[in-house]
């Protein structure tokens, strides 16, 4: 165990799909750090990716649920509180899909019905996680959720599509429950906004590559990893930020700061 600052808490974590998922190395990263969590993932994913492997290091259980179910949610909860042995004190949502995307539509194109699983998916799924806590009374004081963004929900890259908007309104879901939240029982939500990450979900945008590349040169510190994303995961999850809430925190090595780097002018 590196630093046990997470010892005795629950959670919650959403979204490891592979050892590529940002999910996968915060359960990992969380586990180092002494809490216990249930994992969960929608049924689809469950056969397609390694979670019940990620189970195993972790010496925990999957509970299936598709995020943007209520129903599904309520009993991910439910369960998850009985396994763990009390309310739940942070959740990682990690969820995030977009038709378009897929099928390589353009903004200009949009498949309107592709266009609601987007925004159900990426975005909704939050208010509903957040919600079905609310009303379970599922958080414990001062619990910490994160959920993962990415800054074109603040700037215009083409390749993102229509998942720019559905992080836009994550974050706004982040923002507005978090008032609410924090009024009630002291809980956090944050959003970190991570750099390109080379994850299944990563590499189907279009012109990943080169974004990656470029992002990196920008970045005074580099592009971050998904193991240092889930180092400060665990931190947000932590006492050590029980004073943080409704931020969008961009983990960038810089790149959300930066201009034009020198070795690129030169190029």
């Amino acid at each position: 165990m590196k630093h046990p600052v997470l010892k005795g808490k629950r959670g919650i974590i959403f979204g490891a799909l592979d050892e590529q998922s940002i999910a996968w190395q915060v359960a990992l990263a969380a586990k180092d750090a002494g809490a216990h969590f249930t994992l969960t993932n929608a049924p689809v994913a469950l056969r397609m990716g390694k979670t019940h492997e990620l189970a195993g290091l972790c010496h925990t259980i999957v509970i299936p649920a598709d995020a943007t179910s209520t129903e599904d949610l309520e009993t991910l909860f439910r369960q998850s509180m009985v396994y763990l042995d009390g309310s739940i004190d942070f959740v990682l949502h990690a969820v995030g899909m977009s038709p378009n995307v897929r099928k390589k539509k353009s903004y200009t194109d949009l498949d309107y019905n592709f266009f609601q699983k987007t925004i159900d998916i990426s975005a909704l799924s939050l208010h509903k996680v957040l919600q079905t806590a609310w009303q379970l009374d599922a958080l414990s004081e001062s619990a910490s959720v994160v959920a993962l963004t990415y800054i074109a929900a603040q700037r215009s890259f083409p390749g993102y599509g229509d998942m720019a908007d559905a992080k836009a309104a994550l974050e706004s879901i982040a923002r507005n429950f978090g008032y609410y939240y924090g009024s009630r029982k002291k809980v956090r939500i944050n959003t970190v906004s991570q750099s390109p990450t080379r994850t299944t979900a990563g590499n189907g945008i279009q012109g990943f590559d080169t974004f990656f590349s470029y992002a990196d040169q920008v970045a005074p510190l580099g592009n971050a990893s998904a193991a240092s994303c889930a180092d400060f995961c665990v931190l947000l999850f932590s006492d050590y930020t029980r004073m943080i809430t409704m931020q969008n925190i961009y983990h960038d090595g810089g790149f959300s700061s930066a201009g034009m780097p020198s070795g690129l002018q030169d190029q």
